[in-house]
């Protein structure tokens, strides 16, 4: 894809949801463009209501969903992503709510962004003797476990022999 188009996407991207939240969190953050507007009534808002239940039909089983309706110039792109530990049920009503969300934040905007995050709590250590090399390898090959030991779950730990970390959604290391 050339530069100029890939500009171009990127400038008519109107819809994007970063959607890291679990169901019922605040939106930790929006933005509204003022590159693009359009009216009530106008095709693009039709197409973007249908993008918004494409992608809450798209993104939950995989966590991730892309896509565009419509022709141009009423053309909507958009994405969604939820966080890797959101199970599919919290994906799926995270992205409904982002899209309803994101229409009250940015209304006839067709450039915005919602990003949204639970407080997520975490904590890795490493043994005394490790180099900073080495901790950093030990801890990569102990979070590579995470998909198998602890996905879609709230919070999680793995104990290797010279390294550990663990994440919660509450805190519970002693300040």
């Amino acid at each position: 894809m050339s530069s100029s188009r890939v500009a171009s996407f990127v400038y008519l991207l109107a819809l994007t949801f970063i959607v890291q939240t679990a169901f019922g969190a605040d939106p930790l953050f929006h933005f509204c463009s003022n590159s693009g507007n359009f009216s009530a009534y106008d095709p693009y808002e039709a197409n973007l209501k249908e993008l918004t239940g494409y992608l809450s039909i798209q993104a939950p089983p995989k966590g991730f969903g892309l896509g565009s309706i419509g022709q141009k110039p009423n053309q909507a792109y958009g994405l969604a992503l939820c966080r890797g530990d959101v199970s599919t049920p919290d994906c799926k009503t995270c992205v409904v709510e982002a899209g309803s969300e994101i229409r009250k934040c940015c209304p006839y905007n067709k450039e915005m962004e919602l990003y949204g995050s639970n407080k997520l709590y975490g904590l890795t250590q490493c043994t005394k003797d490790l180099s900073s090399t080495e901790c950093k390898k030990c801890l990569d090959g102990i979070i590579e476990e995470l998909p198998t030991c602890c996905d879609e779950k709230e919070g999680g730990r793995v104990v290797g022999g010279s390294c550990n970390f663990r994440y919660e959604i509450y805190p519970f290391v002693n300040a």
